[in-house]
């Protein structure tokens, strides 16, 4: 990456991504520069979630390369481009359901927890440190997503609307700097559209770079800076 490349945190080159005789993303490229909301728009089955899993982790191309922050993330496990600083939430909501609302965010951190099996059963100081850690950073993300009330209530017990600002907590937690969101305000009514919308531009305070899906016009033009249409898995 060059001195005047240095303000993209994401770019593709290329990628090219088949299943069997379909290509779903033919020679795909783009950027999203750092610090702005970028939203990747297009007809269903354009090819834009099979980007997103591209970028992840989930699918690896068959051609085409994956830069984040200067470096190829292609070919890396999601769990270790989760660790890159890349975190992101999914079109169909994938919370634990049987876990409390702070479990759910607590496993948001698995990246960044270091104690190891022994000093867990052991409950070593810094292990009983670090889970302190977690639990506060969780309460903390709990309360910005407000749902801090919730904190003890199972995920499945709570409505669609907040299951979906859950999810956007659980990938906070791991304290990216690209949040990248699969249609967030799906099943969303106008009210938590509206509210979605401001809690996704405050995060620019945290200097947090978002990625986005979204079929919902009024969100995509309300909070993009750059948007990015695809059909038929072309730019």
């Amino acid at each position: 990456m060059n001195q005047n490349d240095r303000h993209i945190v994401l770019e593709t080159h290329e990628i090219t991504k088949r299943f069997g005789g379909l290509t779903a993303v033919s020679s795909f490229s783009f950027q999203v520069k750092k610090g702005e909301i970028s939203s990747l728009i297009g007809p269903n089955g354009a090819g834009k979630t099979t980007v997103f899993n591209v970028i992840t982790g989930i699918y690896r191309p068959e051609a085409g390369q994956v830069i984040f922050n200067g470096n190829n993330i292609e070919g890396l496990k999601p769990h270790q481009i989760v660790a890159r600083g890349i975190a992101r939430t999914f079109q169909n909501i994938r919370l634990f359901p049987n876990m409390t609302c702070l479990e759910n965010i607590m496993a948001g951190q698995h990246c960044r927890a270091r104690s190891g099996i022994w000093s867990s059963i052991f409950r070593t100081k810094s292990q009983r440190n670090e889970e302190k850690q977690i639990t506060e950073i969780a309460e903390n993300r709990l309360e910005q997503v407000g749902l801090s009330h919730y904190r003890n209530e199972l995920a499945k017990n709570i409505a669609y609307g907040n299951q979906r600002m859950l999810e956007i907590g659980r990938a906070l937690a791991s304290n990216p700097c690209l949040l990248v969101l699969d249609e967030p305000s799906s099943g969303l009514n106008d009210a938590e559209t509206e509210d979605l919308i401001i809690f996704l531009r405050s995060l620019r305070n945290e200097n947090i770079t978002l990625l986005i899906i979204e079929h919902d016009m009024n969100v995509v033009m309300g909070i993009s800076d750059w948007v990015t249409v695809m059909d038929e898995g072309t730019k």
